[in-house]
């Protein structure tokens, strides 16, 4: 089989590897579709995610759709469509009960966080434990439940910020998971969403999405105090102290983007005397399966959707990912 693997900044190979087979409690899947996400794009372009360096070649890639290979239990059928929930949790923890997310121990698909590394989703064959697969509903197309990962993300975080039910908000970056994100406030019943970015194509595809209100970085001023709920999705420090001041007095931000494992420059001081409470967001527990729930009821999300692009054409496929004005959620097809 072909698999996709990354020896270091900007050397990614389309390789030769031996089929995986499935052992006990374990599926092997025919992946037709991995996302590109920003961490991919970490791997490829630094070598590195955050803290995370790779010491090993790394298959990218936790964003897949596909179907069953082998299910050596019988319980799935060759060609049955799924996705699959990235995530294998670490040992129960006190005071984790309801956040299994967050339990130290853990893998993920694609990352280099551990030691040998978690080998991701490009790769035309992939062997997961069974309890990842999710079925996908009748006349979900592949191509869009490749979404399901990361829209579960964007269901997460705007849960974090409790009932948006009426309440104006305002996502900060609106790149593939700011789209997520306004989309799923919409969904929540927001009054108004609103998004801003520092080039005007994301802002066209937010609108598309159901945002009402857009501010270009820049050249638009986001008013002090006039949003209920800010996410936070770029991981820029700048975005953050904007936040801060858009935020309204006893509201809430999220932050979703992931922020640089160093200091930073980031005033938080208008958080004190507003009471603003201040979340961090971190991939999401079950809520791929309202995820995949959404995906299957409309075909509002295959805009976010901008190139489905081969695997072999990988180099082509990430510098298009980097640029935002080009691109929105890119795929590898395999």
């Amino acid at each position: 089989m072909k698999t996709l693997a990354i020896h270091g900044a900007e050397d990614i190979r389309w390789e030769d590897r031996e089929i995986p087979e499935p052992g006990p409690g374990q599926v092997r899947l025919r992946v037709a579709y991995v996302g590109i996400c920003g961490s991919d794009l970490h791997y490829y372009f630094h070598g590195a995610n955050g803290e995370y360096t790779i010491r090993e070649p790394l298959t990218p890639g936790h964003e897949l759709s596909g179907t069953v290979d082998l299910d050596p239990s019988g319980r799935l059928a060759a060609g049955t469509p799924v996705t699959v929930h990235p995530a294998r949790f670490g040992p129960a923890a006190p005071g984790l009960e309801a956040h299994p997310h967050l339990r130290a121990g853990g893998d993920y698909l694609g990352s280099a966080a551990a030691d040998p590394h978690r080998q991701g989703g490009a790769s035309e064959y992939l062997v997961v434990d069974e309890h990842m697969v999710r079925e996908l509903p009748e006349g979900l197309p592949l191509e869009r439940a490749a979404l399901a990962e990361p829209l579960a993300v964007a269901l997460h975080a705007v849960g974090l910020a409790g009932d948006v039910t009426g309440a104006r908000v305002l996502v900060v970056g609106a790149g593939p998971i700011g789209l997520l994100v306004a989309a799923a406030a919409v969904r929540a019943g927001a009054a108004t969403v609103a998004a801003s970015d520092v080039r005007p194509e994301p802002l066209e595809r937010a609108r598309a999405l159901g945002a009402t209100e857009t501010f270009l970085v820049g050249t638009d001023a986001v008013p002090d105090e006039s949003f209920d709920v800010v996410l936070e999705c770029s991981g820029v420090g700048v975005a953050l102290t904007q936040s801060v001041r858009a935020v309204r007095r006893t509201g809430t931000i999220v932050q979703v983007g992931m922020l640089p494992n160093t200091e930073i420059g980031v005033n938080l001081a208008p958080l004190l005397a507003k009471e603003v409470t201040l979340r961090g967001a971190f991939r999401f527990s079950d809520e791929i399966d309202d995820a995949v729930t959404m995906l299957a009821a409309s075909d509002a999300l295959d805009s976010v959707i901008s190139h489905a692009i081969p695997a072999a054409d990988a180099v082509n496929a990430f510098a298009i990912a980097r640029d935002s004005s080009a691109s929105a959620k890119v795929l590898l097809s395999l």
